[in-house]
């Protein structure tokens, strides 16, 4: 009985990662209807298509979405998952409802290109990376590139890329090569800022170091920035030399100070560092370093 309750799902969770989901397709759909539809501005993937075929055939922007989107739901429930699946069709239902509610809202910029592209780019990102961030997708074209990566040769971010080559090109069609060239940019800012809302503004580090000073080197990461370390033993490939590599996990903004104490302590160490895109569990809490 009690092993039945550790497994069983967590009913307010679900609702409430249901819920962001939602709020992440109505803010999308306000970036898309109040400032970049308005103003010949597309998005790519299948968005940006449905957008083109809205334009094209005059139908709703709501229902293409909709439409579009269900090849790459199915697609998300065989390569990805059921819960995957369902949070996906709640946000691209979301999306879809959004953009038909909001159709005839006033854009609220126009004219400024610039500020047309980086505020439609940071609303419409931020409403994307809120409902990935809570296990759903608003656009099909990610799980598309998925699956051709594992029978292609390519990397998933080379073919959306390349997939979205073909968008742009669609849309250059209908709002001329300037909102082509305007849509990609604006597509650019929201696949940044999607990263930093599903990693997080400061996001994590991890620190690899080779050093002839390990006991000295963990003693002052752990006095100076309050974060522990771990060992691992290694082998030279050439020399068959034993040695201690050094593994720290650290917060982004702290990357200057672990370097000045790596320099400090044995200029000469080697040290790989990567980008860290979550960290849970184990002891990653900083320790009080005064």
């Amino acid at each position: 009985m009690e092993k039945n309750k550790l497994h069983k799902p967590n009913k307010l969770k679900l609702i409430l990662r249901g819920l962001m989901v939602i709020i992440g397709g109505f803010i999308a759909a306000y970036g898309l209807e109040t400032v970049l539809i308005p103003n010949n501005v597309s998005d790519g993937g299948v968005t940006g298509l449905s957008i083109v075929g809205s334009e094209l055939f005059d139908l709703p922007l709501g229902v293409l979405i909709a439409i579009i989107n269900l090849p790459f739901i199915w697609l998300g429930y065989k390569q990805i998952g059921k819960s995957f699946a369902l949070f996906s069709i709640i946000g691209i239902v979301s999306l879809a409802v959004g953009t038909s509610l909001l159709h005839h809202t006033p854009a609220i910029i126009e004219g400024d290109t610039l500020l047309i592209t980086v505020v439609g780019g940071i609303i419409l990102g931020f409403g994307m990376g809120l409902a990935l961030r809570n296990g759903g997708a608003l656009d099909g074209i990610d799980m598309l590139a998925v699956l051709l990566s594992r029978k292609l040769p390519f990397g998933t971010s080379d073919l959306i890329l390349f997939l979205n080559i073909f968008v742009f090109i669609f849309v250059s069609f209908v709002f001329g090569l300037q909102g082509a060239i305007l849509s990609a940019i604006a597509y650019f800012i929201a696949s940044k800022v999607i990263h930093i809302v599903e990693e997080g503004l400061s996001g994590s580090k991890t620190f690899q170091i080779i050093t002839t000073q390990p006991v000295l080197m963990v003693d002052t990461i752990r006095d100076r920035l309050g974060r522990s370390a771990t060992y691992k033993e290694a082998y030279g490939g050439f020399s068959h030399e034993k040695f201690k590599e050094i593994t720290c996990v650290i917060n982004r903004l702290e990357e200057t100070k672990l370097k000045e104490i790596i320099n400090e302590i044995d200029p000469k160490a080697f040290v790989t560092v990567y980008d860290v895109a979550e960290v849970k569990g184990g002891n990653f809490r900083k320790h009080n370093i005064h």
